[in-house]
């Protein structure tokens, strides 16, 4: 899954990585991604996983992507989208298991089942069929079983087509139910460093987030600091602004609760985070210079703040903290 401009880290960047993986296709949400790995050169299978306007199936089409349909009208529209276009309509059937968004109800396969197959013409393509799990990352595994059977059980009904494509598993179930794997497995946030649960290793770091010191202050005891003044000095300290703010998607939550690695410390952010200035609280910490880089999110050393421990103090998700990052903030790859 690379969708969310690849869970905010670039998607292209992203995509250019995991092609060495020789993956079978890529995951995203909207025709506008999809065309936009289609610029970057992507050839293999690319899915939209969203349902999509009516008005955007012909540029999918004749773009090579792979539609997403949750009801009768959207397989008419790929075949319509198809004979005009003159391509092939491809297109994957998603059927609701509990998540409740988009799909077709797995209890109603009856009825809508034989409308799916008289819909598909000769111009579109059934390339198959997926659920989406909504728990796999509790450590209560009866929603998932449950999930599991009642799409078994919708396919038994609907006889997809010989070969078609089966999926359910995102980067949770991947792991903690590796005999639901079937024909593929969708991982998103575990790529990109993001736990999924409990009882599963951690993933590797995989982003860093830093900023480098760009003023260093000596203030008398009382000195307010930032908007609302919701901190002020209780002696003597040395502060350290950062050039990163929320304008950068840092969350400004993390306003005296988040902290820094600078100067082989951890050391606390002070103040509300502006739109573009952070301060840290550098009292005693020796050597600190302005043009220095603090870490805010990843590894510095022996220390490190980890992705997920930064999305609960903003009292969020990983996906949020990674997709918030804005573009100003430069995304530097590196290899290690």
């Amino acid at each position: 899954m690379v969708k969310a401009d690849g869970y905010g880290l670039g998607m292209e960047d992203v995509v250019r990585t995991l092609e060495s993986e020789d993956p079978w296709g890529f995951g995203v949400a909207t025709v506008e991604e999809g065309l936009r790995l289609r610029g970057a050169g992507v050839t293999i299978p690319v899915i939209i996983f969203n349902p999509v306007p009516p008005g955007s199936y012909d540029s999918a089409v004749a773009h090579d992507l792979t539609l997403t349909v949750s009801d009768l009208d959207s397989v008419e529209r790929v075949a319509a989208a198809a004979t005009r276009t003159g391509q092939v309509g491809r297109f994957q059937v998603e059927i609701d298991t509990g998540m409740g968004r988009s799909g077709f109800d797995w209890r109603r396969v009856a009825e809508w089942g034989p409308g799916l197959v008289d819909r598909t013409s000769s111009t579109s393509i059934w390339e198959g069929c997926y659920t989406h799990f909504h728990s796999a990352d509790l450590v209560d595994d009866a929603p998932t079983r449950t999930q599991w059977e009642n799409f078994n059980a919708a396919l038994e009904r609907l006889e997809p087509e010989k070969g078609s494509l089966i999926h359910a598993c995102n980067a949770a179930a991947a792991m903690r139910y590796p005999t639901f794997a079937a024909d593929a497995v969708r991982p998103g946030i575990f790529l990109y460093g993001g736990s999924i649960g409990e009882g599963v290793a951690p993933p590797e770091e995989v982003v860093r987030v830093r900023a480098r010191v760009t003023l260093i202050r000596d203030v008398p005891q009382s000195t307010t600091l930032g908007y609302g003044a919701t901190y002020r000095s209780s002696g003597n300290e040395r502060w350290a602004t950062l050039g990163i703010g929320y304008g950068d998607g840092f969350p400004r939550v993390l306003g005296n609760r988040g902290s820094a690695l600078l100067a082989g410390q951890r050391l606390p952010i002070i103040g509300r985070i502006s739109m573009d200035m952070t301060v840290v609280d550098i009292t005693g910490a020796g050597g600190v210079q302005v043009g220095d880089v603090a870490t805010l999110i990843g590894r510095d050393g022996d220390g490190v703040i980890p992705l997920d421990e930064i999305a609960d103090l903003a009292g969020t998700i990983s996906y949020e903290i990674l997709t918030g990052f804005t573009a100003r903030m430069p995304r530097i790859w590196m290899t290690e």
